[in-house]
């Protein structure tokens, strides 16, 4: 029998949402991670209401809420010109999303997984897997000085970008597409324009309120801008959010800066086959896109979802039983984020289409059709559901 039914190989958000579902399923689950919780990762916040609303069905939004995250409850999106403006979309009933911060969200689920039964080690890095055969059985991971093996009837890497896991594996490369944009951000204190975006041909620049009154604004610049952008990050920030929110950079300049600059220009776009014999990838791990969307938090989180319900009434010994499940999972998987992921290449171009701007200014005069855009961008419909006889004539 082995030591665990799961071991989840980062309790981030993916990870320690994984952990916590599968626990809740009675099963022994390990939960480990290379940093010391409560821990900070680089990430715009953002949750989209699909998100949202498994925090709220597995019991932890309430935590969210009363850890003083703010709620955002309307946005706008400013560019050719127009200002829409909206009400969030509702979704079960929930009309705000959140952004809290990454220490505080990915502290709660992980509490929540220990909650729920599962066992929870931080500070542990995974150095290698256990293999029976060609089925991956158990990790071997290294905490302080003591180095320690530990079996299992399936590993999942949730361990981000660069995952160990999926190195050790060698998952495949289902799809990659370009890199696309590169971002700097850093949180103001003292901005008070609310949720919401700024677009102009190569610029996107995103406002996100957080935590303790403060506010992410993010500069995002073509990906072929960034060698240049990096030798002085606060000039081309400045320079992107000047261009492109005028109103918003006369903010900044009597605001105060509460954080150094960070940014990236490694921001991959890509599908790794997320399963085989004994191991499954989810999150950032299985699947990756430009940040311009904020997709990342809400994707993990549907992923965690997904591979749960796959696995649910799995026996975890019953190899071949978990190979079909992992199978289930990755086709809800592509099928849930393939939109998501098209759209969101489209928009890291940062060149905006003749016919989306058509769009936008025909969406622009009808408050309902307004809404139904914000509801496509955020998750709540699909593209099928927008594109109505209305949207089609406007094109």
């Amino acid at each position: 029998m082995s030591d665990y039914d799961v071991v989840v190989v980062g309790a981030r958000c993916a990870g320690a949402s994984t952990a916590l579902l599968l626990a809740r399923q009675g099963r022994r689950v390990l939960l480990v991670d290379k940093a010391s919780f409560p821990s900070d990762t680089m990430s715009t916040l953002y949750l989209h209401q699909p998100g949202v609303l498994r925090l709220a069905r597995w019991g932890v939004l309430d935590a969210v809420v009363a850890s003083g995250c703010p709620p955002l409850d309307t946005i706008s999106h400013q560019i050719d010109g127009l200002r829409l403006t909206s009400p969030l979309p509702t979704l079960d009933g929930l009309s705000a999303s959140y952004a809290p911060r990454r220490y505080v969200l990915d502290d709660l689920l992980a509490r929540a997984a220990v909650a729920a039964g599962a066992d929870f080690v931080d500070g542990a890095r995974v150095q290698d897997l256990i293999r029976d055969g060609d089925r991956v059985t158990g990790v071997r991971m290294r905490a302080g000085d003591a180095t320690t093996t530990v079996s299992a009837d399936l590993v999942i890497g949730a361990d981000g970008m660069r995952s160990k896991v999926a190195e050790l594996v060698d998952a495949p490369v289902l799809r990659s597409d370009p890199l696309a944009s590169c971002v700097y951000y850093t949180f103001w204190h003292g901005i008070s324009t609310g949720f919401g975006f700024h677009e102009s041909v190569g610029r996107w620049i995103a406002r996100i309120p957080t935590h303790d009154d403060l506010t992410i604004v993010a500069a995002y610049l073509p990906q072929d801008e960034f060698a240049t952008a990096r030798r002085d990050p606060g000039a081309a920030y400045l320079a992107a959010v000047e261009s492109t929110a005028p109103d918003l950079y006369e903010q900044m300049a009597s605001a105060e800066r509460a954080d150094r600059w960070r940014g990236t220009g490694d921001q991959r776009n890509y599908f790794r086959k997320p399963h085989g014999p004994g191991w499954a990838l989810i999150g950032d791990a299985a699947h990756h896109l430009d940040s311009i969307t904020a997709r990342g938090i809400t994707n993990a989180l549907i992923q965690a979802d997904l591979i749960a319900d796959a696995l649910t009434g799995v026996d975890a010994a019953d190899s071949l039983a978990v190979d079909t499940a992992l199978s289930q999972y990755e086709k809800a998987m592509n099928s849930a984020l393939h939109e998501p992921y098209t759209s969101t290449l489209e928009l890291a171009n940062l060149r905006p289409t003749k016919a989306r701007l058509r769009m936008l200014h025909g969406v622009a005069k009808s408050p309902e059709l307004t809404s139904r855009y914000f509801a496509l961008a955020s998750g709540v419909i699909r593209m099928r559901e927008f594109m109505t006889a209305d949207v089609v004539d406007i094109l």
